[in-house]
């Protein structure tokens, strides 16, 4: 007999949620359907009895939301009262674990995981339906599709993956525990955030075919999603440099990203995304490439799903996928109709999307734009090829051939230079054309910081033909310090340049006219910002080419040193908890003869639940802006029991994580809305060329404008 009602009350809750999602979805598409002329002509009910089914199918959907916040409570609910009659319980808690991570059992396992997607997808769709008056019509067409996408999702819950299914035989004791590399910090916040950005993509997508659908006039679809687009962007931003830190924290290799087929699924959909919201900016300002965006969208959101696959299905092995599963067939199916519902829209509706202008020169904005898509999506193409390469070796000759981290770095580290050399040339041209003089103007700084930073660093010693086997890390990374510093100019250049105006205007001192610069115009400033944290993140990238590892057997008193470090073993101790037992060192920390740290690496073995057991390292770190003292304890000698310590110095890399701070910060500027209104015609002041005149001008307009 099940002690708990919530299994029961989880399952109801995702059966009625079935139930109002299918009402939404035929509904809504029903009344929209009906509400047309030839509805009307066709039915002869009249267009409002129409939009009372249409209200009736919205609030469908937002009950759906409440009935799967109830189904997600009730998982929930069950991991903390140790309901180990749920199957999925049983699987991945145990009792003593930790109450973050039994919060964080919803989505350890393939069932909870489909159970946080469909509910991230409903609290979407609840706000979109909420906010439905911005444009009725649109709205109603964008919730239709995300009730579609949502009727796939809750289907599966309640068909294929049932995350409330009974456990057979008598109820469990205790159960098997949650994976022990989940059981850190991050990975309470790392997937959800990871969720929102994947599923949140479905909304833009939702707008931009319904708009495509129902032909809707101008960009005001892209206007409407621009704020979603970009928070999705965030949040998948932020899932993943937080699973690059878990990995680099947690497992105990000394790096973050190892071109995993999962991390590349995340990846995925991160550079179409990034390349949309680059290229929407065309569309807005010129009326070009919408066809392009489209595509762009409807690819990103498709990669979503497709990463999903990935992981739920086990069709690839990785140490973040779950187990093979048969669920893969209802994904391959979705796909393919999500794939062909956009392509036929696109075949009936691409009359719709024509271009109001024409590159007119390969020297401006609209090209470096362009570029930078096409280099995104090289990048992306390179990453799919990679990760899908042993499914297509294994069908073409029956054996699975794996492509390495050495494939993607190869061809990814030249596409990533140029993409960087992109960001820094691409706010330097003006829109439709840039002439000499304008590119002798703006390029000469950047190009004298290019030049005598790659000077400076050879005299320093970064001289890629003497360092032998690793001459081209070197040199990509000379490249990338030289490149970086030139952005980096630019982009001081842009916000000087601006400030100065201001302070001409208002008699500022410098950094309250950069302030207000940036408030009167969040948006462009804000890109900056993100791109000078990009930027940043480049450097802790190239700082990698000089990595250095020792490994050695240690006992009380023994030393390693490397680079200016020296460590000394002071003690190898060993612990135990109710849910883990361990081993693990204390390492003192000197340099330069002084004492300035105490290291302690650990290697954990948990009782997981009545099953198992399971290992862990816990690594160690020193971190600095110059460098991280990274420590592992790898375990112990078989044939002496001597425990054996690896030591990585890993130049830079702390920079990686202050760039996606800066990256963070950079998006929340541009999403706050402008100081002042911004005329029309100050809107057009990048159609000219960037002169401090036609800066002048524009921040006098600005000046002039009246507050919102």
């Amino acid at each position: 007999m099940n002690l708990h009602p919530m299994p029961e009350f989880g399952s109801y809750s995702l059966m009625l949620a079935l139930m109002l999602t299918a009402c939404n979805f035929l509904g809504g598409a029903f009344a929209l359907w009906g509400a047309t002329p030839a509805g009307v002509r066709i039915t002869g009910i009249p267009e409002a009895r129409w939009n009372r089914l249409g209200e009736a199918a919205r609030r469908a959907g937002i009950a759906s939301f409440v009935a799967l916040c109830c189904a997600a409570f009730a998982l929930v609910w069950a991991a903390f009262t140790n309901d180990f009659s749920v199957e999925y319980i049983r699987s991945h808690s145990n009792i003593t674990l930790n109450p973050a991570y039994k919060f964080a059992a919803l989505w350890s396992g393939q069932e909870g995981s489909l159970l946080l997607w469909a509910w991230l997808l409903g609290a979407y769709g609840f706000v979109v339906r909420m906010r439905y008056r911005i444009d009725v019509r649109l709205s109603a067409f964008a919730s239709v599709i995300l009730a579609a996408i949502q009727l796939f999702f809750v289907l599966l819950l309640v068909v294929a993956a049932p995350p409330f299914s009974i456990a057979p035989g008598p109820v469990a004791a205790d159960g098997a525990g949650l994976n022990v590399l989940l059981q850190y910090p991050e990975m309470v916040i790392h997937p959800p955030m990871l969720y929102l950005g994947y599923v949140g993509f479905a909304v833009p997508f939702a707008f931009a075919l319904g708009a495509l659908m129902m032909r809707y006039p101008g960009e005001k679809w892209i206007h409407i999603t621009r704020r979603w687009t970009m928070v999705t962007w965030l949040f998948l931003t932020c899932g993943i440099f937080l699973g690059a830190h878990w990995a680099y924290s947690v497992l105990g290799w000394g790096g973050y990203w190892g071109w995993d087929p999962v991390e590349n699924a995340s990846l995925m959909p991160w550079l179409t995304g990034t390349a949309f919201l680059h290229s929407v900016m065309m569309q807005e300002k010129r009326g070009m490439m919408k066809n392009w965006n489209v595509w762009l969208i409807f690819t990103t959101f498709l990669l979503t799903i497709l990463g999903t696959l990935l992981t739920r299905s086990g069709i690839i092995s990785s140490v973040h996928a779950f187990a093979e599963s048969p669920i893969g067939a209802w994904f391959y199916a979705f796909i393919i109709i999500a794939f062909l519902v956009c392509l036929i829209t696109f075949l009936l509706r691409r009359d719709h999307l024509k271009s109001e202008n024409k590159l007119e020169s390969l020297v401006s904005r609209e090209s470096s734009f362009l570029f930078n898509n096409m280099i995104l999506l090289a990048a992306c193409a390179t990453v799919i090829t990679g990760t899908f390469f042993p499914l297509l070796s294994e069908w073409w000759t029956g054996s699975k051939v794996t492509m390495g981290a050495a494939y993607y770095n190869r061809v990814n580290i030249p596409i990533g230079l140029t993409l960087l050399f992109l960001t820094g040339i691409g706010p330097l041209l003006a829109w439709r054309a840039t002439s000499l003089r304008s590119i002798r103007r703006n390029f000469i700084l950047p190009s004298i910081a290019m030049a005598v930073t790659a000077v400076v660093l050879m005299i320093a010693g970064i001289r890629p033909w003497n360092d032998g086997d690793d001459m081209e890390s070197t040199f990509f990374s000379l490249i990338a310090f030289a490149l970086s510093a030139g952005v980096i100019t630019a982009i001081v250049e842009e916000f000087t340049r601006g400030a100065s105006v201001v302070r001409t205007q208002t008699g500022k001192n410098l950094l309250s006219s950069m302030v207000l610069l940036v408030r009167r115009n969040t948006r462009r400033y804000g890109g900056y910002i993100i791109h000078f944290g990009v930027v940043v993140m480049f450097i802790g990238i190239a700082g990698g080419a000089f990595n250095r590892a020792v490994e050695q057997e240690m006992s009380y008193g023994d030393t390693i040193s490397i680079g200016p470090y020296r460590l000394v073993c002071m003690s190898i101790t060993q612990d135990s908890t109710a849910n883990y037992d361990t081993n693990y060192a204390l390492l003192d920390v000197y340099r330069g003869g002084k004492k300035i740290t105490q290291l302690s690496p650990e290697k954990r073995v948990y009782f997981a639940g009545t099953e198992h057991e399971q290992a862990s390292t816990i690594v160690a770190l020193h971190s600095t802006a110059e460098s991280d003292l990274y420590t592992v304890f790898e375990g112990t000698n078989p044939d002496n029991g001597q425990p054996i310590l690896k030591v990585f110095l890993n130049p830079l890399i702390a920079w990686i994580w202050i760039g996606i701070i800066i990256v963070v910060l950079g998006t929340f500027i541009a999403l706050v809305p402008n100081l002042v209104r911004i005329p029309a015609r100050v809107r057009q002041e990048d159609s000219v060329e960037a002169t401090p005149a036609a800066a002048l001008g524009a921040s006098s307009l600005l000046a002039e404008a009246p507050h919102v």
